[in-house]
């Protein structure tokens, strides 16, 4: 039973959030191939990113617009657990919101698009 009263507090809180991120990096890059095909995408984004005549900030920005989509992902990716989680039947809420979290991915990439085409151009 979860104590309430009792949780970890300080650095040793800090510690056991990031062991439950890195569990969660690594069942992303197990289960999830748009993670992977995301990820794939960002370690292309970074070295090029390098060979581009534009300032520290525009290149601070092209990155973080690739990131943003692996945030969108997670978040995506978390919506289709829960969901999934309370039942598997076929019902219109459940595939409205995983459309939505699919929605979130989709409109993150449009905006990296953008701002990699307004920032390189």
């Amino acid at each position: 039973m979860f104590d309430n009263k009792n949780k970890p507090t300080g650095i040793k809180r800090v510690y056991l959030a990031s062991l439950n991120s890195l569990r969660a990096f690594k069942w992303l890059y197990q289960n999830e191939s748009a993670f992977k095909q995301e990820l794939l995408l960002l370690f292309i984004a970074v070295p090029l990113s390098f060979l581009f005549d534009i300032s520290a900030m525009e290149q601070m920005v092209l990155i973080l617009s690739v990131i943003f989509i692996i945030f969108t992902e997670i978040i995506n990716t978390a919506i289709e657990a829960v969901v999934d989680r309370v039942g598997l039947e076929i019902h219109p809420l459940s595939g409205l919101a995983k459309d939505l979290g699919s929605a979130a991915v989709m409109i993150s990439m449009i905006m990296a698009f953008i701002i990699w085409l307004v920032v390189l151009f």
